[in-house]
């Protein structure tokens, strides 16, 4: 079977293979993390995959738990979120006593100042430990920034108290000590991070590097094929059912023993049939093409492997925490912004949150899921003419910061199903504008990344581009981008008219509101009438 569909190796690939390289299938080496970490890791579940016949979230029927967490209640919670951690635990002690203690605005100053600096160097020990199993006040000082529950009134603590901990939804949302250990035990790959020119000596590298890709094309038809096969199923039931239909006859009056001929409804379904006939027959061409790509990013992956074990290669970095740490400390930066408060620890003096404003899971689900009734396209990307939903990972940074980005589009080495990667501040002064922010950051840079060298003419990114460049608006035109955006899902989806009319236009066709939005505003006026009208003529038009 698999010769039948069997295409080309990459020809990169077969030139680090060597031609005519053979080889056998061989399972993936597993580090010993007991040797890195002082825990034992917890046994891990492999990340789910992503379901591309996914049609929404899942509703938020449970916001917190009844009982809550006596963690918080503890009274050596402090004592055991610094145990462990060595010299730099007792630094970050002395500074904080110090900051808390000074009266005067200067030393006050002064203190905090050091203080931030020692606690990301503290930080940092904890999340190297997330993969395995740790105490629980490290566990929430990691994913909430609570280093002593009594820094927050008893309203506020009993408010964490009842978070839900687990991810009962299963929706690809972190808390950060939940990604720390994704990315350290494999399960996730480590963000992407400005390249370092590697040189063609470096085969270790090279090796890791193709194999990242050959595993990205193989995950990637792994979910077309899902995905293809899904859709011949849905039309197969269909073509049964319209059979059933064809085949259902009743008796000639005063001939019990002939059937009557079909009528008109009947003689309506044979024209349906033929469409589903052809369109069984494109997915079964569709089928073909992704089993080849399947089988040769299969034979590519297993040969690497076998190389990376010939090389003595390990398959994962145990450095990923790191470096994944560094990229999560410049989102914290960026995400509370150059004057804003960058005090990494949550205290009563700087958090002053209502429930609906605070970044914890649910909430934002909740928020993702009133994103994707307004804009059905948020989170969807196109691949050889599909239009796939990708939800991305969305990671929770226990910061002050007021607005959520986007840092990574889609992996580059799996551009079909990979998801991108937003972060969000879970302390905003509003979540919701947060969040709105993050998934116009994220819904451009898609955009752009698919567009590449044309990103200045087609799609939304060129529209808009020659729109803002026509208008001669000087600054950022991806700032311009998002904040437009905002409005476009907060005030043009309710009616209220702020932007720009031939913007409006481009937003209207570009970034389309869902069916229930656009019903209800072409009765709100003649502008929006006008926009709907055209969607009609669109659909009755080759060229839509």
């Amino acid at each position: 079977m698999a010769n039948v569909f069997q295409g080309e190796m990459d020809p990169e690939i077969a030139a680090l293979l060597g031609t005519g390289a053979k080889a056998k299938p061989a399972e993936s080496a597993v580090p010993d993390y007991s040797a890195i970490f002082d825990e034992p890791i917890e046994d891990i579940e492999p990340e789910e995959e992503v379901n591309l016949t996914s049609a929404g979230f899942p509703p938020v029927t449970k916001r917190f738990e009844e009982i809550p967490n006596p963690v918080f209640e503890d009274p050596n919670y402090y004592k055991i979120a610094l145990s462990g951690e060595g010299e730099i635990a007792q630094r970050v002690h002395t500074l904080l006593q110090k900051f808390l203690n000074s009266k005067d605005p200067k030393d006050r100053g002064v203190y905090r100042q050091q203080f931030i600096t020692a606690f990301w160097e503290f930080f940092i020990g904890i999340a190297r430990k997330a993969p395995g199993k740790i105490a629980e006040p490290k566990r929430f000082l990691l994913r909430f920034g609570i280093i002593h529950p009594t820094f927050l009134d008893r309203e506020n603590r009993s408010i964490f108290a009842k978070i839900v901990n687990d991810n009962v939804l299963n929706q690809p949302v972190y808390y950060l000590d939940e990604w720390f250990r994704a990315v350290g035990t494999g399960m996730i790959r480590p963000s992407t991070t400005d390249e370092v020119k590697i040189s063609k000596t470096n085969q270790s590298v090279r090796i890791k590097q193709f194999l990242e890709k050959a595993q990205g094309k193989l995950d990637g038809t792994v979910q077309l094929l899902k995905a293809k096969d899904v859709e011949r199923q849905d039309l197969e039931e269909n073509l049964n059912k319209l059979i059933g239909h064809i085949t259902e006859h009743f008796p000639v009056e005063g001939l019990p023993d002939v059937s009557a001929c079909y009528n008109e409804g009947q003689k309506r379904i044979f024209g349906d049939i033929q469409e589903i006939l052809r369109g069984l027959l494109k997915s079964d061409h569709d089928l073909e093409i992704f089993l080849r790509d399947y089988y040769q990013a299969e034979q590519d992956v297993k040969m690497l492997q076998v190389k990376m074990e010939e090389e003595g290669i390990e398959t994962v970095d145990v450095k990923a925490v790191d470096t994944e740490f560094d990229t999560v400390r410049q989102m914290a930066k960026m995400t509370v912004g150059r004057q804003g408060n960058h005090f990494p620890i949550l205290t009563s003096e700087y958090y002053h949150n209502a429930p609906p404003d605070l970044g914890y899971r649910e909430n934002i689900i909740s928020i993702l899921a009133w994103i994707e009734s307004i804009d059905p396209e948020a989170y969807c990307r196109s691949y050889k003419n599909r239009l796939n939903r990708i939800v991305p990972y969305v990671v929770l940074l226990p910061t002050y910061g007021d607005s959520g980005l986007c840092w990574e589009p889609f992996d580059k080495f799996n551009r079909a199903t990979s998801r991108g990667r937003i972060a969000i501040p879970m302390y905003p002064k509003n979540l919701q504008a947060a969040m709105l922010y993050a998934v116009g950051d994220f819904r451009w840079q898609v955009a752009k990344e698919k567009a590449s060298f044309y990103w200045m003419e087609e799609g939304i990114t060129g529209n808009y581009y020659q729109w803002f460049q026509k208008m001669k608006i000087r600054g950022d035109v991806k700032e311009y981008f998002i904040n437009d955006y905002i409005t476009w899902i907060t005030k043009e989806s309710d009616g209220t008219q702020k932007l720009d009319k031939e913007l409006r236009g481009i937003f209207w066709r570009h970034i389309p509101f869902s069916k229930a939005v656009k019903e209800k505003l072409k009765n709100r006026s003649t502008v929006y009438q006008e926009l709907y009208q055209r969607d009609v003529n669109r659909s009755m038009s080759d060229g839509y």
